[in-house]
């Protein structure tokens, strides 16, 4: 009878450590799930960024041409700007 006893305890320990194996995998599903929506947002974000960045050195290269200084100032401290928001989303 106390065999009988323990097994049942067993089941009953090893079903509450199933139900809570299965809420913590339904958990980091979730969480892998956030993690990857984060990163689609975030690759979005560098490309209009990278996108932006050719804009600028194109207007930038234009504006050397053409010998505005102070547009180029001004430009370059555009690119600065950009270089470090992609440098922050790649870390």
């Amino acid at each position: 009878m106390q065999a009988l006893a323990e097994l049942s305890e067993n089941l009953r320990v090893l079903l509450e450590r199933y139900e809570a194996l299965q809420q913590e995998n339904a958990r980091l599903r979730e969480d892998a799930e956030r993690q990857r929506q984060e990163l689609i947002r975030t690759h979005s974000e560098l490309l209009e960024l990278q996108q932006k960045n050719r804009r600028i050195a194109t207007a930038n290269a234009m504006s050397a041409a053409e010998g505005n200084e102070e547009a180029l100032k001004r430009l370059n401290a555009l690119i600065a700007q950009v270089d470090r928001a992609i440098a922050a989303l790649k870390k």
